[in-house]
């Protein structure tokens, strides 16, 4: 290009709604967010040297890692790590991802201490997971044990998580699925499941006496009432 361009049009982008296309000399050379506009006082009729153009195209690259970044977010929450992990797979450049994701945090879409939160509250309050397990899986996904720690605390508090009570409803759910398996199988399919969800043996030794105990009971009881 020569030592000096003009830009030409900055108009919204038809396939992305809240981004600008910006075009220098007549053509497309990048889409950017208002912000990346204002903060690089790009305006029609101003000029373009070779500086510009490279901080036009860097921030063109950065938003469209941005982007994407943003629809994984909407598809399901993530952690910084884990989306990290996932956007740099996905063949995005670490240093854009990097650039993106501190982006992200500023504007409060990505918060790890929001995401532990509501990943404790979905997994042991909605699926009967165990402290341990909870903790488990926020460690998979880059998750600082400091913070899984204290949102794991939190909502265990605030929903009244009894793990006792929790094992057992667990239990008792899942040995309904298993009514048509010789004893035996029962007790070795309901341990797996309760140790898949990190409880420890001593606590899966109770539960299966109390189910098992119960079950066998109600199996003689209609035996008796027949």
């Amino acid at each position: 290009m020569n030592s000096f361009s003009v830009i030409t049009a900055i108009v919204p982008s038809p396939r992305k709604p809240g981004r600008f296309a910006v075009s220098v000399d007549g053509d497309e050379i990048g889409t950017l967010s208002i912000e990346a506009i204002e903060r690089l006082r790009l305006a029609v009729g101003g000029r373009v040297d070779d500086r510009l153009r490279l901080a036009i195209d860097q921030e063109a690259a950065i938003l469209a890692t941005y982007d994407r970044a943003l629809n994984m977010l909407a598809a399901r929450a993530r952690s910084s790590t884990e989306l990290r992990r996932l956007l740099i797979r996905k063949g995005e450049p670490a240093n854009q991802v990097d650039v993106a994701i501190d982006r992200l945090r500023t504007v409060g879409f990505l918060d790890d201490a929001a995401f532990a939160r509501q990943f404790t509250r979905s997994k042991a309050v909605g699926g009967g997971l165990s402290r341990r397990r909870v903790q488990q899986e926020l460690s998979k996904r880059g998750v600082a044990r400091e913070v899984s720690d204290d949102a794991i605390e939190e909502v265990f508090t605030e929903e009244q998580v009894d793990e006792d009570a929790s094992i057992e409803r667990i239990a008792r759910k899942k040995l309904r699925t298993l009514g048509k398996l010789e004893p035996a199988v029962q007790r070795r399919r309901l341990y797996g499941f309760l140790a898949r969800r990190g409880y420890d043996a001593d606590d899966i030794a109770r539960v299966l006496r109390i189910v098992l105990a119960a079950d066998s009971d109600d199996e003689e009881s209609e035996q008796t009432d027949d």
